[in-house]
């Protein structure tokens, strides 16, 4: 099992910046690789943002790519969230999920997942 908790949403202008984290424990935590997801009410759950297990290599959304960073720390069991320029359209739940499957941005393919942090962007 690997426990994901989430944090550092909240509320910010359009144009504005918010870093979320995630902390991961239970099983050693490079074994996996990590990703970001967003839910807007009555949408689909979204892949936002990828990470390979040893960091070396990232992926994105082409709504977020060059906008949002990921990042991990495998020392400090943690990944994060860089998410600058933000649009109102960026306004969901974020959620923090963990895959063995290195790449997917399939959210059926993770097998664990966080309780979601919720960002709203104003106009």
């Amino acid at each position: 099992q690997v426990q994901l908790v989430e944090s550092g949403g909240g509320l910010v202008q359009a144009g504005g910046s918010l870093r979320l984290s995630c902390a991961a424990s239970g099983r050693t935590f490079s074994n996996y690789a990590m990703g970001w997801f967003r839910q807007a009410p009555g949408k689909e759950r979204d892949f936002v943002a990828g990470i390979r297990q040893s960091g070396g290599s990232t992926y994105y959304a082409d709504s977020v790519k060059g906008r949002f960073t990921i990042s991990r720390d495998n020392a400090k069991n943690t990944v994060s969230l860089q998410m600058n320029s933000l649009k109102p359209e960026d306004t969901a739940v974020y959620y923090c999920a963990a895959t063995y499957f290195s790449g997917t941005t399939d959210a059926r393919h993770y097998d664990y997942w966080g309780q979601g942090t919720q960002v709203t962007v104003s106009s």
